[in-house]
């Protein structure tokens, strides 16, 4: 009963975490609580011979990813494409959901988001994931490294080369609609 208790807190903790992670990594999809569940549900059959050597939160992350892993694996099997938050199937009432910017502002940012969202999931599992992990969860060097088990250096050297990449990709694809608009006027 008193690790029923326990896990609870912990799911109550980290809930919000593992959904967040779990968007990003897998992209935004109906299949978000199920993976979220399987995440606990590791956690859970694991919990009697975790030795407490890392954090719980750092034992959190690596389950997490390795379930979006899982995850992205069978997508491939199924040989569908990832559902993401640019989905061209919703409609414009669900994809501008903030009146305050104009239209024109929402449509730009919509857009970068469908970008971001497309190069992110070009990347390799493991840029993928150091981004993630660092940016989006504001993890320490030290915490992915725990997460993903992998040396410092390594995340360091994946993290800059997902930066590049992800960069590269966003700048390449706003800079041709430029370079035509010049061409007309001049």
């Amino acid at each position: 009963m008193a690790t029923d208790l326990i896990f609870e807190d912990v799911v109550r903790e980290h809930q919000a975490m593992v959904f967040r992670t779990l968007a990003r990594l897998v992209g935004r999809n109906d299949a978000i609580e199920d993976l979220a569940q399987e995440v606990f549900l590791r956690l859970y059959r694991a919990l009697p011979s975790f030795r407490g050597e890392a954090l719980v939160s750092t034992y959190l992350y690596r389950i997490t990813v390795n379930v979006a892993q899982d995850e992205w694996k069978r997508l491939r099997r199924e040989d569908r494409r990832n559902i993401s938050i640019a989905d061209e199937n919703e409609g414009w009432e669900e994809r501008l959901q903030h009146p305050a910017p104009g239209a024109e502002e929402q449509i730009v940012e919509r857009e970068f988001e469908a970008a971001v969202e497309e190069h992110l999931q070009k990347l390799s599992v493991v840029e993928r994931s150091v981004l993630v992990l660092y940016h989006q969860e504001e993890l320490s060097y030290q915490q992915i490294a725990e997460s993903l088990r992998l040396p410092i250096g390594t995340v360091r050297t994946h993290l800059h080369r997902a930066r590049k990449r992800l960069r590269d990709a966003i700048e390449s694809q706003r800079i041709q609609p430029r370079r035509v608009d010049h061409a007309r006027i001049g």
